[in-house]
């Protein structure tokens, strides 16, 4: 294990010193998130303005050592309930399990091995005995839920205290070209998130920045809620949104030209989601 204080400010994908496994203090959980990246060679479908990976590729997840990702993530997973890790290396007050997410430097649903993955982490929360609140969180741009083994995998976490957090940064197909750099229609969108929802709990998970000085215009925020209306009047209802600001610098080109909101703009925009009818948690 690699020594140094954990905070909210380093997600390092080595910060323990292993290939799939690593831990951060998660803001937004309050707490540990054991972290498993299975995009070890920073490939991604996707290329967000504000992702914090370094050479960022295009791409899929490379082929998964599963007798590797069970070992460290048994071996942590114990370190972490019986041993010293917490006390040496977490900030008092965030000592406790609240996850085991699946992020990563990438999508991570692109792993040809993602159910397995999936069985493999439902095994050993059985063999280890872990704590009931300890959910399992998958982070996804949800691009690939057309996919049946992405299906069988989401519905397979849906019995492991399964959460999905699906990625909702804009909703207009000129604002995800614009901050996630690509091209999916805002049907296909709906679709995918359609068939999360149906599968397992869903979060929607949306980053809002200001871009060169400017926050997102009104435009963006009304597009954003009138989805979120045509979903309830669907009567599809995801748990509620995650809406985030910037607390760490992107390693893409635009990284200049971002910046974080004020936690006054980021309650203002909440409030309108709110009055739609979901929760939204606020992170700033």
């Amino acid at each position: 294990m690699k020594n140094g204080d954990l905070n909210v400010i380093d997600h390092s994908r080595d910060s323990a010193g292993l290939h799939y496994v690593y831990p951060v203090v998660s803001r937004r959980a309050g707490g540990v998130s054991v972290g498993i990246n299975l995009n070890t060679n920073n490939a991604c479908n996707w290329r967000c303005i504000y992702c914090q990976v370094p050479d960022l590729k295009l791409g899929a997840a490379p082929a998964i050592d599963l007798p590797l990702l069970e070992k460290e993530l048994r071996e942590f997973l114990q370190e972490l309930l019986h041993g010293d890790f917490m006390q040496q290396r977490v900030p008092e007050g965030a000592r406790r399990i609240n996850d085991i997410a699946l992020s990563g430097n990438g999508e991570p649903t692109s792993a040809k091995e993602f159910v397995q993955v999936i069985a493999l982490i439902g095994r050993l929360q059985k063999e280890l005995a872990l704590p009931p609140h300890i959910k399992l969180i998958l982070i996804t741009n949800g691009s690939l839920m057309h996919r049946p083994e992405v299906q069988q995998g989401v519905r397979q976490m849906a019995g492991f205290n399964g959460e999905l957090w699906f990625k909702l940064d804009r909703a207009s197909e000129a604002g995800m070209q614009a901050v996630n750099s690509t091209q999916a229609s805002m049907e296909n969108v709906r679709k995918n998130l359609l068939t999360a929802i149906s599968l397992c709990p869903v979060w929607l998970q949306t980053c809002w920045f200001a871009l060169d000085g400017q926050a997102p215009a009104r435009q963006d925020e009304d597009d954003y809620l009138e989805f979120i209306a045509g979903l309830l009047r669907d009567n599809i209802k995801p748990q509620g949104v995650l809406l985030y600001t910037l607390a760490r610098p992107s390693q893409q080109p635009e990284a200049a030209h971002l910046q974080a909101l004020s936690q006054l703009q980021m309650q203002a925009f909440a409030e309108r989601i709110r009055a739609q009818g979901l929760a939204v948690n606020v992170s700033a």
